[in-house]
């Protein structure tokens, strides 16, 4: 198992039952050994084994990365400054999962 597969199946559901914030045309995609969740096109969140990757607006990363459980997201050598990671307890309940979905579609709304 390369990712999550629990954590995956509670963003299905999210995405899927409550049409969150307009996400009319929902895709998975594996990348890298991980799932992405592609939402209208854009990608809003990824999860690995540990973590889940969000998409945010860059100019809000500095407020979220102050917050218990959120961690920049590098690639190597570079920080990818439209990406925040977060760690199991900031999405342990559904309103907090949400929440964070809700800001990754936001994110990647065109």
């Amino acid at each position: 198992m390369a990712y999550d597969e629990k954590l995956a199946a509670r963003i299905r559901k999210l995405l899927s039952a409550s049409q969150l914030l307009g996400a009319q045309q929902v895709e998975e995609k594996r990348v890298m050994g991980k799932l992405a969740f592609m939402v209208n096109g854009s990608m809003c969140c990824s999860v690995s084994e540990d973590s889940l990757l969000i998409r945010v607006h860059p100019e809000e990363r500095e407020a979220l990365l102050s917050q218990p459980h959120v961690s920049a997201m590098q690639m190597g050598k570079r920080t990818m400054r439209g990406f925040v990671r977060i760690a199991p307890p900031a999405y342990r309940s559904v309103a907090a999962l949400r929440q964070w979905l809700e800001r990754g579609i936001n994110a990647g709304a065109k």
